[in-house]
């Protein structure tokens, strides 16, 4: 009992046991937070449960009487309790993965009845449990196809998001669950904030298997080639990636504060082709690594199916998060590829 005094403030991390909701739980843990982490996984995979939260539970929100369960706060008593109701609640729970995973075509209906589900029950249980305040995590796939398809001039402007045209059920999945959020603050003084992820990275996150993101499947494939990697497309794509350490960053200054709501970008402005990322690892492991794209016939030769590359062109723009709340990453990708390459690199050995 004595433990649990000091503790200021209590938070609930759904998808916590993946890779940003980790980061997340952790750095909650460190500040003094009460942690209790969610996840369909029945723990993390880099992490002890004593490492992110102080309670870790194992649950599919998928079904509603387990989010109606998770959502009732430790000294919570009854749906009344708004006083002991949770102080922040964090959304990052959802069906996804890398390009293969979502571009494909084949995980469409999961990526949606699954994600859709958890933020149904969560948006309902949320208002009717009084929370004071919840983060949504969505994704800069939310953005219109017609705006990405010049790969030196994308448009991720939030604006931008209207006449709707995602380019995957995932982002659809995303723009509804905006949606959803912002219908319960309007209807139910749910106090929300919302942001739109651009490819957060770094270590402790999924490097192998399909669901990897760009950055950890380059650094793996870097790590153990000794003559070439592949690579998705033609390479001239573009992205931009945001370390995970800024992304906590900039979840916290969003939450911490009053005034906005969002939706609002968080992510890195420093645009790269896929080709350059790629190399960037090479350069970083002091190897002598040739470059091989694969992409039309020979990639459908290869796997089966058509290669899942996405978009042309997508960069954050950062214009109305330092507008709104004075902030804005800083950290060179190189830095946080240095950090990343590394890790995965001792994981493999």
């Amino acid at each position: 009992m004595e433990r649990e005094n000091k503790f200021v403030k209590t938070a609930l991390v759904l998808g916590g046991g993946g890779f940003i909701g980790g980061h997340l739980a952790k750095k909650l843990m460190e500040d003094g937070y009460w942690v209790r982490v969610v996840d369909i996984k029945d723990k993390h995979e880099f992490w002890g449960h004593n490492d992110i939260c102080n309670e870790y539970i194992c649950a599919d929100l998928r079904d509603e009487r387990k989010v109606s369960l998770v959502m009732l706060a430790p000294k919570q008593h009854s749906l009344e309790d708004k006083e002991n109701s949770f102080d922040e609640v964090y959304q990052l729970a959802a069906d996804m993965g890398g390009a293969g995973y979502i571009f494909t075509g084949d995980n469409d209906a999961n990526v949606m009845h699954n994600s859709a589900l958890i933020n149904l029950h969560t948006s309902f249980y949320a208002s009717k449990f009084q929370v004071k305040r919840l983060f949504y995590s969505s994704s800069a796939c939310m953005y219109p196809e017609r705006n990405q398809v010049d790969p030196n001039n994308p448009n991720c402007e939030e604006s931008s998001a209207y006449p709707a045209s995602p380019d995957s059920e995932y982002g659809w999945e995303k723009l509804f669950s905006e949606r959803l959020f912002l219908s319960f603050m309007r209807n139910y003084n749910l106090n929300v904030k919302i942001a739109r992820f651009h490819n957060i990275f770094g270590p402790q996150g999924t490097w192998d298997g399909g669901k990897e993101k760009a950055p950890a499947a380059m650094c793996r494939k870097v790590a153990l080639s000794e003559g070439e990697i592949e690579v998705w497309g033609d390479g001239i794509q573009t992205r931009s990636f945001l370390y995970i350490d800024e992304c906590i960053e900039a979840i916290f200054r969003l939450m911490r504060q009053d005034e906005f709501v969002g939706p609002v970008n968080i992510g890195s402005e420093e645009m790269v082709t896929i080709n350059d990322l790629a190399q960037m690892v090479i350069d970083i492991s002091n190897k002598n690594i040739k470059i091989n794209n694969i992409e039309g016939q020979d990639f459908i030769d290869k796997y089966g199916f058509k290669c899942p590359v996405g978009v042309r062109g997508r960069n954050s723009d950062n214009t109305m998060f330092k507008e709104k709340l004075g902030w804005e990453p800083t950290q060179p990708l190189i830095e946080g590829i240095k950090k990343t390459y590394n890790w995965i690199n001792t994981q493999i050995k």
